[in-house]
């Protein structure tokens, strides 16, 4: 494979870019070390090692780091390793050792988001916030149907409490207001719309 160009990069670094697509960042006396210059051929002997004595472990340390700060979905790991100059066998390395100690788990990830969100935001809400985070839709809907302790209009007559919102008595611009809000957190509007008039409140005493 070809170097096609050698670029000054972050925290000087510079990304080599190969004519197969695989770029990788090394700093300078990496690539001195390991004879790289542009124009010239990168034989896969060399780029193995490149592999093997460098990025692997650099992207294992960087993704250990990573989630010590805050847990992540896998999609959210490999986009920040991609992020950082790491090719694609090395992000693979990365992901399967962190994974093998269960350091990334995905699962745990939804659970922990759910308990924590879920007396704030609705069910609907949730689910899109993970599924943004990369989270399958199989393990959103078993997470949640274990961990949500209460009925989305349990819920929403929850958060209209807390906020003093009294249905019988209520003018229309809070009930206008009262709308937003619970919209805003991705409840349905007919049902926003049902609890809003004092619909189930007697049940949920």
């Amino acid at each position: 494979m070809d170097v096609t160009s050698i670029e000054k990069w972050k925290n000087n670094r510079y990304k080599v870019c190969l004519s197969n697509g695989a770029d990788f960042v090394l700093y300078y006396k990496e690539l001195s070390t390991y004879q790289i210059a542009e124009g010239e051929d990168l034989s896969e002997e060399t780029y193995a090692r490149i592999l093997e004595e460098i990025l692997v472990p650099r992207a294992t340390k960087r993704a250990m780091h990573l989630l010590e700060k805050m847990d992540r979905s896998e999609k959210q790991l490999r986009g920040k390793l991609a992020e950082n100059g790491y090719p694609q066998e090395a992000v693979d390395a990365a992901i399967s050792y962190v994974a093998s100690y269960h350091y990334l788990d995905d699962e745990r990830l939804a659970r922990s988001f759910i308990r924590y969100h879920q007396e704030g935001r609705s069910r609907r809400r949730m689910a899109q916030d993970l599924a943004r985070k990369g989270i399958s839709a199989d393990i959103i809907e078993r997470c949640m149907e274990e961990e949500l302790r209460q009925s989305q209009t349990q819920l929403m007559i929850s958060l209209m409490r807390k906020r003093h919102f009294d249905p019988d008595t209520a003018t229309r611009e809070e009930q206008a207001k009262m709308y937003r809000f619970l919209l805003q957190r991705g409840f349905p509007p007919a049902e926003i719309s049902r609890v809003i008039r004092g619909c189930d409140w007697d049940s949920d005493a």
